[in-house]
């Protein structure tokens, strides 16, 4: 009995269990087939039960209705490289990294040189609902909207991007060009053209002999290459005729446009390699003759400068000697005109000296005149009394002197009868006075001072 009781009490526990947790469930189930969340970065085409069709570009949650929903991002890409893992994946997932991954693609040049291409273009879809709806409708889902459309278009422009030049001009600096044209022809659609054989000269002559110069070479060969061109067609507007890409027509548009790399085959690399080489070696030859040359201008040049040197030494020697010559021709007249003009100055000083003697002499004969004359006067006036007496002054003082300094005899001897001169003071008074008169009989005067006043 207990053991029926317990199994009846389990049975309820395991139908509550059951009650509760299946309401949960079909809640959930019938959440999502109501509801589904709305990634960023994409852009759903939903289907509803009721036969509703929008187009959900809001981050959230958004209304399914039990319906069905296709997943578009909003930017899809084609790449084609060797690090990418190759495959195609639909947009169907948020952890995709790319839309298109594929192989390096072969293209071929201009001139028949294969290469291979790795190039990435990032399309982007249209957000309006008609035309979002309109690409919808045509191609359903986004792998099919990679696989016939976006794809062929991408290797369609990008092997037709490879036949508008060739190999060559791609590694002689038209990488960019090649690049611009596309990208251009991506956005706006391939270009319609036409190859065109064209007979061009070549830019140099080739000769039979190695000789820089190029004298005694003789021409060889033909001048003149054959070369394809690629020719764009044109409308009388003047623009380039395109063959239209069909994806524009949904609203889908070209984000960005790239080739990242170019690798030619190897019989144009060896090709590229033996060019190269070649033209190092002929710029090295170049260079050679060139050093050649410059070698030889510059002996010349050495021999022009030694014989300007010397000539200009020469030069420099005849003007030092020419200019001393002439500096002592110019220090020889200097000299001279000055020795002339001394000479004239000493003249002209000498003239003025003789004139200055004479002016002198006049003066001094002047004033000797003058002077005699006042003497004359002066002596004819009192007949030069002054001057007679200060002579008689001057014979007295003589006299006077002789007379002091006489020796006088302590003995004398004389006559008795006083004639007889015996050196006594009264004969010296004597003879002083007889000297006297005598000196002024000499002097012409007379001591008489009337007669000399009458005078």
């Amino acid at each position: 009995m207990k053991i029926e009781e317990n199994q009846i009490i389990s049975n309820k526990n395991i139908f509550k269990i059951l009650a509760v947790v299946v309401p949960i469930l079909l809640g959930l189930f019938t959440f999502n087939q109501v509801f589904f969340y709305a990634e960023p970065g994409f852009i759903y085409h939903v289907r509803t039960i009721l036969g509703q069709e929008r187009v959900v570009d809001n981050v959230g949650y958004s209304l399914i209705l039990f319906g069905r929903k296709n997943a578009w991002k909003k930017a899809m890409t084609v790449m084609a490289d060797n690090t990418t893992a190759r495959g195609i994946s639909a947009e169907d997932g948020e952890s995709n990294t790319a839309s298109v991954a594929l192989p390096p693609e072969k293209i071929m040049f201009l001139d028949q040189v294969s290469a291979d291409i790795e190039a990435t273009v990032r399309f982007k879809l249209p957000t309006d609902e008609e035309t979002f709806l309109k690409m919808a409708h045509e191609y359903r889902t986004p792998e099919n909207l990679l696989r016939v459309a976006l794809i062929p278009a991408f290797q369609e422009t990008i092997r037709a991007t490879g036949f508008l030049m060739s190999a060559e001009d791609y590694y002689s600096g038209s990488s960019t060009e090649l690049i611009n044209e596309f990208e251009k022809q991506m956005q706006f659609g391939i270009y319609l053209v036409k190859r065109v054989e064209v007979i061009k000269k070549t830019v140099g002559e080739r000769t039979s002999e190695a000789d820089a110069s190029g004298k005694g070479s003789k021409l060889f060969g033909k001048q003149t290459k054959v070369v394809w061109e690629v020719q764009k067609q044109y409308n009388k507007k003047g623009e380039a005729l395109r063959k239209e890409q069909k994806f524009t027509l949904y609203g889908i548009s070209v984000h960005e446009a790239r080739i990242t790399g170019v690798e030619p085959n190897a019989k144009f690399v060896e090709r590229m390699q033996l060019k190269q080489k070649a033209s190092a070696d002929r710029a090295i030859a170049r260079e050679q003759r060139i050093q050649e040359e410059e070698q030889k201008l510059l002996a010349v040049a050495k021999g022009d400068r030694e014989v300007a040197e010397r000539q200009a030494k020469m030069k420099v020697e005849q003007i030092e000697m020419t200019t001393k010559a002439e500096t002592d021709k110019k220090q020889t007249m200097i000299v001279a005109n000055k020795f002339k003009e001394q000479a004239k100055i000493q003249q002209e000083t000498a003239k003025i000296l003789l004139e200055k003697a004479k002016i002198d002499a006049e003066a001094v004969k002047v004033a000797a005149d003058a002077q005699a004359y006042k003497k004359k006067e002066i002596l004819s006036a009192d007949n030069a009394l002054a001057q007679k007496l200060e002579a008689e002054i001057e014979i007295q003082r003589v006299w006077a002197d002789a007379y002091s300094k006489r020796r006088v005899p302590l003995y004398v001897f004389g006559g008795s009868d006083g004639k007889t001169p015996t050196g006594s003071d009264s004969d010296t008074k004597t003879f002083m006075q007889l000297m006297t008169v005598d000196a002024a009989k000499r002097l012409s005067y007379s001591r008489d001072i009337e007669s000399n006043i009458s005078r």
